[in-house]
C-alpha cells in the first residue's frame, strides 16, 4: 500500500536570541516567573536612571528634554509629561502597524511613575564632583534597565516600536531613524524650554554600546513553536 503523510505537528524549541513576537505569543514563551520579574525592574530602573540625570543638572537623555520642556508649558510632571507622550507615540504605531505587549504598555505607565517616585525622594547634590556623579551613574544604569527590559522579550518599549517601525516603512538604517528622533526631539524640547547639556551628548554616545555589551547577559531564553517535518507512514 502507499505510504501516507502523517499529519504534522507542533513542538517547541528554545532560543536565546531577540526575537518578533506577537502580545499572545510573547506570554505563551514560557518562564514568565523570571520575564515579568526582569521586565518590571527593568522598568523601575529605567525610571530611576532618568531621575538620577535630572538631579544631576547636566542634560537630560534626548526624549527628556522634550518632557522637560512640556512640563513647563503643562501642568504636568516630568513623569507624567513622560506618560502623555508615550501614550502618544502608540497612536503612531497605528500606521506603522506595530504590535504592543505587555512590556510596551508597562513601559508606558511605570517608567514615568518610577521617575516621579524617584524625583520625590532623591535630593540634588550641592557639588559638581556629585552632580556628574549623578549623570554618569543615570547614564550606566538606563544601560542595565535597557538590557533588562529588552531581554525580557515581552515588548518593545513605545520610542523603540517608533524606531523600528519607521524604520521598516520607510527602508532607511535603523542608526539613521534613532539620530534623526532623537536630534528631532532635543531640538523641540529646547523650543519649549527643555533641559540638554552634557549629559545628553554622553546618553546619546554611550546608551546604544552599553545596552548592546549587556544585553546578551540578560537575554532571557524563550521557546518557540516549530512545525515538525511531515512524516510518512507504510500500511498493508
Amino acid at each position: 500500500m502507499p505510504s501516507r503523510p502523517l499529519v504534522s505537528s507542533r513542538s517547541e524549541r528554545p532560543t536565546l536570541t531577540l526575537v518578533e513576537l506577537g502580545p499572545i505569543a510573547q506570554l505563551r514563551a514560557g518562564r514568565l516567573g523570571r520575564r515579568l520579574p526582569q521586565l518590571y525592574v527593568g522598568l523601575v530602573l529605567y525610571g530611576v536612571s532618568l531621575a538620577m540625570m535630572v538631579r544631576g543638572d547636566l542634560g537630560l537623555a534626548p526624549w527628556d528634554v522634550l518632557h522637560s520642556g512640556l512640563s513647563r508649558h503643562l501642568p504636568l510632571t516630568l513623569g507624567q509629561a513622560l506618560v502623555l507622550t508615550s501614550f502618544a507615540v502608540l497612536v503612531a504605531w497605528v500606521p506603522l502597524r506595530e504590535m504592543p505587549g505587555l512590556g510596551t504598555i508597562s513601559n508606558a505607565i511605570v517608567v514615568g511613575v518610577a521617575t516621579d517616585a524617584t524625583l520625590a525622594l532623591l535630593e540634588a547634590p550641592a557639588g559638581a564632583v556629585w552632580r556628574g556623579g549623578l549623570m554618569i551613574g543615570g547614564v550606566l544604569l538606563c544601560g542595565l534597565a535597557s538590557a533588562l527590559y529588552i531581554g525580557a522579550q515581552l515588548g518593545r518599549g513605545p520610542r523603540d516600536g517608533l524606531m523600528t517601525g519607521l524604520h521598516r516603512r520607510t527602508g532607511l538604517s535603523l542608526r539613521l531613524v534613532r539620530t534623526g528622533l532623537e536630534v528631532g526631539v532635543v531640538l523641540l524640547g529646547l523650543l519649549l524650554g527643555g533641559v540638554a547639556g552634557a549629559g545628553t551628548v554622553l546618553y546619546a554616545l554611550a546608551i546604544g554600546p552599553l545596552t548592546q555589551r549587556l544585553l546578551p547577559a540578560w537575554t532571557v531564553a524563550v521557546r518557540l513553536p516549530v512545525e515538525q517535518p511531515v512524516q510518512s507512514r507504510d500500511e498493508g
